[in-house]
């Protein structure tokens, strides 16, 4: 399941179906109770005056689920929704959307931990590529890297501007042996590059070119034109990007 799109699965059917549990003097569902929809679908947890309203389970006929807190039959608050393809997402919700913090756990085992809007990643997060340990960490918006940020690695990480998903203009590359690659990533061609997982530099897109070799600096706007923060750290990188 995208974590650009609606969950394109329906909680609100159109009829009621069968229901167990608690009633208000007006035979409205209210408190605890368990209801089983004519589609397959079905839910346990609390009502209010009809709705579904605090916390609930919600199971989908196509095997997704959410667990979590409902507002006037909407997602709302804390949630987890786990989908048919292994992705799951675990964390704030508003009227059925993905706003806030969260961590969107993807099929591949990549995850995302951060902001979000409009079910869009948007904000400042960190996206972990599970198959080597890699992390994209700095600012998104609309589902893609924009702005300042920094690919994490084991031995070494870039600093610098991204626009749409890819490094562009000037940075450096910070080694672990205290020396860094100063350059510039300019493009060679466009791509449509978008979806649910957000591949690594794409080298038939971007290229880098090299300028200079110094020792550990201090980031200044006359030195580089970059958009970094100053006092970088070769031993804690996270720490650095937390003042960007």
């Amino acid at each position: 399941m995208s974590d650009s799109e609606s969950e394109g699965v329906d909680d609100k059917p159109r009829t009621l179906g069968e229901y167990e549990g608690d009633r208000n003097e007006a035979g409205e569902r209210h408190g605890a109770g368990k209801a089983i929809f004519p589609n397959g679908d079905s839910y346990e947890g609390q009502y209010k005056h009809g709705n579904r309203h605090g916390e609930g389970t919600y199971r989908f006929k196509n095997k997704s689920r959410y667990v979590g807190s409902y507002y006037q039959n909407m997602k709302h608050g804390r949630g987890t929704f786990y989908y048919p393809d292994g992705s799951r997402y675990e964390g704030s919700w508003v009227e059925d959307v993905r706003e806030g913090h969260g961590i969107y756990t993807y099929p591949n085992g990549d995850t995302y931990d951060g902001e979000w809007l409009k079910h869009m990643r948007h904000g400042q997060g960190t996206y972990t590529y599970q198959e080597t340990g890699s992390k994209y960490k700095g600012t998104w918006e609309y589902g893609r890297m924009e702005s300042s940020g920094m690919y994490i690695h084991q031995e070494h990480f870039f600093k610098g501007n991204f626009v749409s998903n890819k490094p562009q203009g000037p940075g450096k590359y910070i080694f672990g042996i205290g020396c860094e690659l100063h350059g510039e990533f300019v493009n060679t061609e466009e791509d449509g590059m978008d979806g649910e997982t957000i591949p690594l530099v794409s080298s038939n897109t971007v290229h880098w070119v090299p300028k200079n070799i110094t020792g550990k600096t201090q980031w200044s706007p006359e030195r580089d034109n970059s958009v970094m923060e100053e006092g970088f750290s070769l031993n804690d990188p996270e720490e650095d990007q937390d003042q960007l």
